[in-house]
């Protein structure tokens, strides 16, 4: 069994900014320490004739043919905007 003790549980919490009572500290050593002995069942897999990949499904990103256009003007842009000021859309200030 993997040893979580209570101090790293507390450490990576206090990281996390957590607030733990000592209770769920208790629960949480325990089941970290059980979720690393099921991971590190993993290390029984014979992988040796396995080809290492980033996903499971032979999947490729299907992307659109990067070519040029032609884009509206900057009045084009503006023209339907409620309130313009030098060239650009003018938005109420969020900050103070």
């Amino acid at each position: 069994m993997a040893d979580i003790s209570k101090e790293q549980v507390r450490h990576v919490a206090d990281l996390a900014r957590l607030a733990l009572t000592e209770e769920e500290v208790e629960t949480l050593a325990k089941q970290l320490g059980d979720i690393i002995d099921y991971a590190e069942l993993l290390n029984e897999l014979d992988t040796d004739n396995v080809e290492p990949t980033t996903h499971v499904l032979d999947i490729k990103n299907v992307l659109r043919k990067d070519e040029p256009k032609k884009w509206i003007t900057q009045e084009e842009a503006l023209k339907n905007a409620p309130d313009v000021q030098d060239g650009q859309f003018r938005v109420p200030a969020i900050l103070e």
